[in-house]
């Protein structure tokens, strides 16, 4: 989906501030225009996640001209932001990893011990460190 985000220009001294318009409370800042726009694609990715984890609804994207009529935005620079839903997606895919033994023992000793299937475990632990 490809949003449309709204950049207040920064100088020496401000960061560029950055609005999603279409999804409400979702915002960032970037201290380079290429730092802002990055920041926006973070934000909304975290944005729609959150929604979707919550069991809410996507917000479909509004044209960019709906949004560049608004004198709110007035001065302000605009720029879209492609994201691939597909990689928020929960649907339980099927995949053949291979692993040192030693390796594969340890992950079912933990996901044993606190009663999690390898699957469970692996998920779990990845998504408290995103990170990683």
């Amino acid at each position: 989906m490809r949003y449309s985000i709204a950049i207040e220009p920064g100088d020496e001294q401000h960061a560029f501030g950055v609005v999603v318009p279409d999804l409400p409370g979702c915002f960032s800042a970037g201290d380079t225009l290429d730092e802002a726009i990055d920041g926006a694609r973070e934000a909304i990715e975290l944005w729609l996640e959150t929604v979707i984890d919550d069991g809410g609804s996507v917000p479909a994207p509004s044209p960019i001209s709906e949004h560049q009529s608004d004198p709110e935005y007035s001065g302000w620079i605009w720029a879209v932001v492609d994201v691939d839903l597909a990689s928020l997606s929960d649907k339980a895919e099927r995949v053949n990893i291979t692993l040192p033994a030693r390796v594969l023992r340890r992950i079912d000793a933990a996901a044993k011990a606190v009663g999690e299937t390898r699957s469970g475990y692996i998920a779990r632990r990845v998504l408290e460190n995103p990170r990683v």
